[in-house]
C-alpha cells in the first residue's frame, strides 16, 4: 500500500501509525485487563493454597500475570519468587484458559493490543501472541477489534469488577 493510499475507504494500512495520543489509553486499558486477571488469579491462588500468606498467593499472581504479558519484573522478591517457582507459573499459565475460560476474549484482545502498541513504539514483541497461543489462551478465530471497542469492553469489564465507576449515560437508572 503506498503512504497516500493508507487510510482510504476508513481502513488502516498495515504501515499506518495510530494517533500517539490512543497508545497511553490502549496501554491503560491493557493494564485493567491485567489488573482483573491478577485480581481474580489472587482469590484463586489464596483458596487453593490456603497455607500460604496473603502475600505469596499476591506474587504468585504477579508472576503468573507478569509471564503471560511478557512484562519486566523490578522488585527483586517478585522476580526471585517467580524463578524459584516458575514450574508452579507454568502449570497455572497452562490451566488458565481451563481456569478462567470467560476472560479469554478479552486476554486476547489486551494481548493483541499490546502488541500493537508495542509495534507503534518501535518494539516486536509478537513472541507474546506465540507464546498465549501455544498456552491455548490466545483467540486466534477472534476478531481484531478497533481500539474504541476493545477500550470500550474493557470499561464494562472494569464496572462489572468494581474497579471502575459507571459513567452517568451507562447507568440511566441513577442511584
Amino acid at each position: 500500500m503506498r503512504r497516500g493510499d493508507q487510510g482510504k475507504a476508513g481502513q488502516k494500512g498495515a504501515g499506518e501509525r495510530l494517533d500517539n495520543r490512543v497508545l497511553p489509553v490502549m496501554r491503560e486499558a491493557v493494564a485493567l485487563v491485567q489488573l482483573v486477571l491478577f485480581s481474580r488469579l489472587k482469590k484463586k491462588f489464596a483458596a487453593s493454597f490456603s497455607r500460604w500468606p496473603p502475600e505469596k498467593a499476591r506474587q504468585h499472581a504477579g508472576s503468573v500475570v507478569n509471564d503471560l504479558f511478557a512484562s519486566k519484573v523490578l522488585d527483586r522478591e517478585s522476580m526471585q519468587f517467580a524463578d524459584e517457582h516458575r514450574d508452579l507459573v507454568e502449570t497455572e499459565l497452562r490451566a488458565l484458559a481451563s481456569t478462567l475460560p470467560d476472560l479469554l476474549p478479552l486476554l486476547t484482545d489486551a494481548l493483541r493490543m499490546q502488541v500493537m502498541c508495542d509495534h507503534q513504539e518501535g518494539r516486536n514483541s509478537l513472541t507474546t501472541l506465540l507464546r498465549a497461543r501455544a498456552l491455548g489462551i490466545l483467540q486466534e478465530e477472534r476478531p481484531l477489534p478497533l481500539p474504541s471497542t476493545f477500550m470500550l469492553a474493557v470499561r464494562r469489564l472494569g464496572v462489572e469488577q468494581g474497579l471502575l465507576q459507571p459513567l452517568q449515560s451507562e447507568d440511566p437508572g441513577g442511584a
